[in-house]
């Protein structure tokens, strides 16, 4: 067995021991997509930095010991939510511990019809032929051995399909409680969101820790829009210092639906977050944002891929990241455009800010064009805070810190600014505010003690 396959070997032992009690068994093409799943994750063990999109981004904080998957029935008390609500958010509410579907603390009564949500592993019991149909389309070839542990172990997560033509205003809050039942723990969900002709939906994924417990979350979301539907879609990541979080999002656009995903991250030891999007219809759109906080030792890391396979699509993509002490990030945006989809509209930007000399960003826009009528333009920046706006707000009597605080959310907001869900978008600005907040004061704090406490000299970088 080859370093990689030993990697990966107690999760295939895992997979194999834990095959009959997974929900849907018996279903051809269920059956079938967890046993490729299985035997990729067999073959190639998970990704390391051999590989070219792992090139940046070392597992071995997550592969010095393996995690066990978590089994359902964690007990996460109610009052747990208390200050994690989004303010006049309204929303129907899915609530998944460790992995696995709470209907106690979830909120999807008087549903509208033509609504359906729930949990994937009453789907799969229910109406599974249906459901397991549709696993795996977006997703198509497994990228990596992350994807493949999530798919051979497909058991539950959110359920979202609206029929044709429903347009729903309430979003739909999806939310991950992880490391409820102790320390060590690997959760999987596994997301299916599914929008007919002409429907339109917000749907919001946030994944939080429980406590301080070590974990691993491993989730992977499918979307599917049908011919004219609209998805308005956020993820929001907000884990603990010890919890690893290795998300995937794989959506297909068809003809004049549109996609806007915000991926939001301020906390996490080891984020990774893939999002591969195929435009497969004309005049299908998309718009791909992050914002990303990179403090202490944290390490985030954002892959997108967004395939142009037919002509007239839209593609906008912003990703800024906001880095200080050792924290360090890696973006890698790949838009590719294929032969046939002429007149492609395409711009794609990463911009970082660095507030301390060990912060590190490893970024690539790439653009790879097989076709002759299109507009596409990318590019990436990285630096610090320009000091000439730091000059003139101090010069107008605003302190260092305070101006230093300033600037520094107001170029993170630029991507929460494009939220379109209000309450969303305030509870984004103020997580975001609150979390540089405290790591710039934390920032400050350091350097005075390193000038010494009787000197009174402003903190500069």
């Amino acid at each position: 067995m080859s370093i990689a396959d030993a990697s990966a070997a107690a999760y295939v032992t895992a997979q194999k021991q834990m095959l009959a009690q997974l929900p849907g068994g018996g279903i051809s093409s269920l059956d079938a997509h967890r046993a490729g799943a299985v035997d990729q994750l067999a073959r190639l063990g998970l990704p390391s930095q051999r590989d070219e999109d792992w090139k940046y981004t070392s597992i071995r904080s997550i592969t010095k010991s393996a995690f066990t998957p978590a089994e359902p029935g964690g007990d996460c008390p109610a009052a747990f939510f208390n200050g994690h609500e989004i303010a006049n958010l309204n929303a129907l509410r899915l609530v998944f511990v460790d992995g696995f579907f709470a209907p106690a603390l979830s909120d999807h009564s008087d549903l509208p019809r033509g609504l359906h949500i729930g949990g994937m592993a009453q789907g799969l019991r229910d109406d599974g032929a249906r459901l397991a149909a549709h696993l795996g389309t977006a997703l198509g070839l497994i990228p990596h051995g992350f994807a493949a542990m999530n798919s051979a172990f497909v058991a539950d997560g959110a359920c979202v399909e609206l029929e044709a033509g429903l347009r729903i205003d309430r979003p739909i809050e999806l939310i991950f409680v992880c490391g409820v039942s102790g320390e060590g723990l690997l959760s999987l969900p596994r997301n299916l969101i599914r929008l007919g002709v002409g429907s339109q939906a917000t749907v919001i994924e946030r994944y939080l820790s429980f406590d301080r417990s070590r974990g691993l979350n491993n989730t992977l979301t499918e979307i599917i829009l049908d011919e004219g539907a609209t998805l308005d879609h956020c993820v929001l990541q907000s884990l603990g210092e010890r919890m690893f979080h290795v998300g995937g999002l794989f959506a297909s656009v068809a003809k004049d639906a549109t996609l806007r995903s915000t991926t939001v991250t301020t906390s996490g030891a080891l984020v990774r977050n893939d999002a591969r999007v195929n435009l497969d219809g004309e005049r299908a759109s998309v718009h791909l944002d992050g914002c990303y906080l990179a403090f202490g030792r944290s390490h985030i890391d954002n892959h997108t891929h967004i395939a142009h396979n037919h002509p007239n699509g839209i593609s906008r993509e912003t990703y800024k990241g906001v880095l200080g002490d050792r924290g360090r990030a890696v973006f890698h945006g790949r838009i590719v455009v294929k032969p046939d989809a002429q007149k492609t509209d395409s711009e794609q930007n990463n911009q970082n800010l660095l507030l301390s000399e060990e912060a590190e960003i490893d970024t690539k826009p790439q653009l790879e064009i097989y076709a002759d009528d299109v507009k596409c333009a990318h590019g990436a920046t990285v630096g610090q805070l320009d000091e000439t706006a730091l000059f003139y707000l101090v010069s107008r009597g605003v302190d260092r810190a305070t101006a230093r605080r300033m600037l520094t959310q107001a170029f993170a907001a630029d991507v929460l600014n494009g939220v379109q869900c209000e309450p969303l978008r305030e509870h984004l600005q103020h997580l975001a505010s609150a979390r540089l907040d405290a790591a710039l004061s934390e920032q400050a704090s350091d350097q005075v003690g390193d000038l010494g406490r009787d000197e009174a000299a402003p903190v500069t970088q």
